[in-house]
């Protein structure tokens, strides 16, 4: 992030099980907060909704993790006000991660 342009939420990844799957799988959300930590346990969250959150490593994935730090213009653009929590799915939100750049 550049100073013009500091960090105004996170993509963050949740390990998360359904009542259907038999291992987590990564889910990621888009989180207008620009700490970290808060982004982090706003998606853990937002994941409860979805099944169990996995509370250990699951082939080699933190079951938390910030992905990607997201700039205000990023944000305004993909219309994600502060605050606000967007799940993104199971696939890497390449979207949200490069038009950031």
């Amino acid at each position: 992030m550049t100073p013009k342009d500091p960090t105004a939420g996170w993509v963050v990844a949740v390990m998360v099980a359904a009542e259907e799957e038999p291992t987590p799988l990564r889910r990621y959300f888009a989180v207008g907060r620009p700490d970290q930590q808060r982004a982090e346990w706003a998606a853990v969250d937002a994941a409860t909704a979805l099944g169990r959150v996995a509370a250990s490593p699951v082939a080699g994935n933190e079951p938390v993790e910030a992905v990607a730090a997201l700039p205000g213009s990023l944000m305004k653009r993909m219309g994600l006000a502060d605050g606000a929590i967007r799940p993104l799915g199971e696939k890497l939100p390449r979207r949200w991660m490069i038009a950031g750049k």
